[in-house]
């Protein structure tokens, strides 16, 4: 991985990634993060995890897996070297707890949240709440997201619980064969009821795996949605990057490759 952000001291304020899928089985992606961490991270004062960094988390008991246990220890590294490190749950990782948020040393925030870096006033987000034209999928976010759901399923034994949610995953790969794009995208409407609630006029959010940056209306209107792509690096079609926040609040992209998009 290439090292793109500036040496100059303080120049980069605040660095945001999402969509990772990590996973053992991944060896060249869980690299390019582990990489991405000792080589970007620690180089700015801030690192936003925003969503899906695992592929899934079944609990934080799971933290005694060897490979669960590496990642929050690489984590706990960039924020120990001083970096404040947050985190936005996912839809593959929404289980994620307080023990694993210690382990890495990291703030949870809530989804969305609002912050201020290089001087902006921004919203973060996941993203997959504003995919309100998935309803299937709103359903069930809503029945997952619900503390008496949750307490329940995590009460289960953790293989039981990693079995449930392997046919989870299997169904909803299927599904995902007979929607379009559109139905899984953001719907813009909950993408302006979001700047409407929490005043805001640019937005980070990941998710939908179709990096972009949208612009919508003009002038004092004018709003700006950043979307962060997901990584792979273990097939031929690489993909990968994050974005920066610089002090004078300019906002930069970066690809896989780390180098700067235009």
């Amino acid at each position: 991985m290439t090292a793109s952000v500036s040496n100059k001291p303080g120049a980069v304020q605040a660095l945001f990634i999402s969509d990772l899928h990590l996973q053992a089985a991944h060896p060249r992606t869980t690299q390019a993060f582990l990489d991405f961490l000792q080589e970007q991270a620690k180089r700015a004062p801030q690192l936003y995890l925003l969503g899906d960094l695992f592929e899934y988390w079944a609990g934080d008991d799971d933290l005694e897996t060897p490979y669960n246990r590496g990642i929050a220890e690489a984590i706990r590294q960039v924020s120990d070297s001083g970096v404040q490190v947050f985190w936005i749950a996912g839809n593959r990782d929404f289980l994620v707890g307080d023990s694993f948020a210690q382990a890495a040393g990291m703030t949870m925030l809530p989804d969305p949240s609002v912050i201020a870096v290089g001087g902006r006033r921004l919203a973060i987000a996941h993203g997959d709440a504003q995919c309100t034209d998935d309803l299937a999928y709103m359903e069930f976010r809503a029945q997952v997201r619900q503390p008496q759901w949750q307490a329940q399923f995590l009460a289960l034994p953790l293989a039981q619980r990693k079995a449930i949610i392997a046919g989870v995953r299997k169904e909803s790969q299927e599904e995902q064969r007979h929607k379009t794009m559109e139905i899984m995208d953001v719907n813009q409407a909950a993408i302006d009821a979001l700047f409407d609630s929490t005043a805001t006029d640019t937005l980070i959010h990941g998710h939908t795996h179709r990096p972009a940056h949208h612009l919508s209306g003009e002038g004092e209107t004018a709003r700006s949605r950043y979307v962060l792509p997901d990584w792979e690096y273990d097939v031929k079609a690489q993909r990968g990057g994050w974005i920066a926040i610089d002090a004078d609040g300019a906002i930069r992209r970066f690809g896989h490759d780390g180098q700067e998009l235009a």
